[in-house]
């Protein structure tokens, strides 16, 4: 299952809004206002739960810089990843789309694709006014 943010235009260049994402506590105030949780376990590591869902931790994964973050599930049940594309507009501006990527079944799939959608919709919303 591949999920697609609407793509979010800021006026950060590609180096800050890489190195605002590169900083896990950072997607605490991506957050959605029903967050029940949110802790940073190490510096690369966190966990969140949203209300009436389970708790779960992200673990960046890979960061390309200037361009790209990969953070993905760190244990748990379920394997997925949300990666983040930073694309360039001008030397003051960037775009960013976040991607959610998992293998689930189609029972599952069904159930969360609502939620996640909403939720990465969230996070590339709340971007622009995070930093």
């Amino acid at each position: 299952m591949n999920l697609e943010s609407p793509k979010v235009t800021l006026d950060k260049s590609t180096e800050d809004t890489f190195n605002f994402l590169s900083d896990v506590k950072n997607f605490e105030k991506l957050m959605p206002e029903n967050i029940s949780k949110f802790e940073v376990l190490d510096a690369d590591k966190f966990l969140f739960a949203l209300k009436g869902m389970p708790e779960i931790v992200l673990k960046k994964k890979e960061a390309t810089p200037n361009s790209k973050i990969v953070l993905g599930a760190a244990g748990g049940k379920l394997d997925f990843s949300l990666t983040a594309d930073i694309t360039e507009v001008d030397a003051t501006k960037s775009d960013v789309k976040l991607t959610f990527s998992g293998e689930f079944n189609a029972m599952m799939a069904m159930m969360i694709k609502g939620p996640i959608s909403k939720f990465i919709e969230t996070l590339s919303t709340n971007m622009s006014s995070a930093f």
